[in-house]
Parts: C-alpha cells; structure tokens; sequence
C-alpha cells in the first residue's frame, strides 16, 4: 500500500503541476468513501482524464499492485479461528492431498488435539500473518511485505507439542507464504517457545517469529513441495519417505 500511495503521490504532483489542481493527501482524507468509491479511484480517474497516465499506465499500476500483493486477501480474515484453523489447514491439505483428517479409525485415541494424521504420524499446522509492529491499525493495513522495512510481529499460539509429532507453521505476508517443518521436540525445547499462554492450560504456549530472530529458524524451512518429505523426516520415521 505504501509504495502505490507514494507512486500514486507522484503522479498527482505531475497533474496539480499541469492542471492547476490543488489535490493532496489532506484533500484525500476528507474524502467521504463508500463502497466500491474511494480515494482510489477518486485519484486515479483524475489521473486518467487529464492525460497523466495512460490506461497503459494505470494497468501496469494495477498489476504491479497486484503481484505485491497477491495474498493481500488473507489479511482481510479477521477471526483468528478461521484463518488459524479454516484457511491454514484447507491450505495445506491442498498442497498434500495425502494428509488425512484425523478420527478413531486411524487413531483410537483421538479426541481432536492435532489436526493431521498421515500414516501414523500425528501432524498440528499452525498459520500466522506478518504485520507491523505497535501500529493501532487495522489488520489490513497492518499487513506487510517480505521486504518490508518495519519491524514484524507473527504469533504462533496455542501451541502443544506434547499433542503431536509434528509442526507445520505457515507464514503470510502479503506477496509471499513460507512454510517450516519442526519436531514437537524442536518447538520444546526452542529458547523462544513461551509456556503460559493461557492459565490453566498445562503444556500449551506461543512463540513469537519476528525480524530479530526469523532467520534462526531458517534450518527448518521447506519448499511447498518438500513439507511432506520433511513432515516424515521430523517424525523420526524416515523410512517412509519416497
């Protein structure tokens, strides 16, 4: 968002140049929006009809945007549960098709505290989103890119490693998803693993990925197409894999 108000900035000094306009970001924010009108499309059919960009121009705008933030979307989620739960594991479950929804029938002991279950191996996937740190924002606006200057925050919660084998943790920013496999051992026994997250809640805590640390876990990230070889290497069971 900020690199297409700084573009779109640009163009409206050109055109305030040009055309005696007098529209700056003040003007903007008294704007009165409502849906589908905004600012945006306030700012950019004037850009268009006094000829300082091209309809050329405004879809490379449009497409640029588009790939900065192909994931954009996810942000807009805004109960935890249905992204934590819904969309993380449809998500992956799209990516391995093997994984299997856990019951009784492969695992009699189940009462719902993972989420996975591939031959034997006991699987919980955990999602989180990068947003900027100590912003009163929206989620929305809070979000950011990979190569975002800000400082982040992405909380994994809930975590019980004592509950299964195996941790998928999925990481969103807005143009990118990355993906790392841990033992329940690896997240234990992690110096950042917090126990307490919830009182009375024995076994169960967060762990904090931000930009002072993500690259200590660098040794636990996988490709998409490698997360089901590493799912079993984790698992102590490498025999099973392909």
């Amino acid at each position: 968002m900020e690199k297409l108000l700084n573009e779109l900035e640009e163009y409206m000094q050109i055109m305030n140049k040009n055309n005696g306009f007098n529209m700056d970001k003040n003007v903007l924010e008294k704007l009165y929006s409502v849906y589908p009108f905004n600012k945006f499309e306030y700012i950019i059919s004037h850009l268009i009809a006094t000829k300082t960009i091209s309809l050329q121009q405004y879809l490379n705008i449009r497409n640029e945007y588009s790939e900065r933030n192909k994931y954009l979307y996810l942000f807009e989620i805004t109960a935890p549960r249905t992204f934590g739960e819904t969309w993380a594991q449809r998500h992956l479950n799209e990516i391995i098709p093997e994984l299997k929804k856990p019951c009784v029938k492969y695992d009699p002991n189940y009462s719902g505290e993972y989420d996975f279950w591939y031959n034997g191996i006991k699987i919980e996937v955990k999602a989180s989103r990068a947003v900027k740190r100590k912003s009163g924002e929206t989620l929305i606006m809070k979000a950011l890119s990979s190569d975002s200057k800000y400082g982040f925050d992405m909380n994994f919660q809930q975590i019980k490693p004592k509950c299964c084998d195996v941790f998928v943790w999925i990481g969103v920013w807005k143009d990118i998803i990355r993906y790392w496999v841990l033992s329940s051992d690896e997240v234990l026994h992690n110096k950042h693993f917090s126990f307490g997250q919830h009182r009375g809640n024995v076994g169960e805590g967060q762990l904090w990925l931000k930009e002072t640390n993500i690259d200590e876990f660098s040794e636990y990230e996988v490709g998409v197409r490698d997360i089901l070889n590493a799912i079993i290497e984790k698992s102590k069971k490498p025999e099973m894999i392909k």
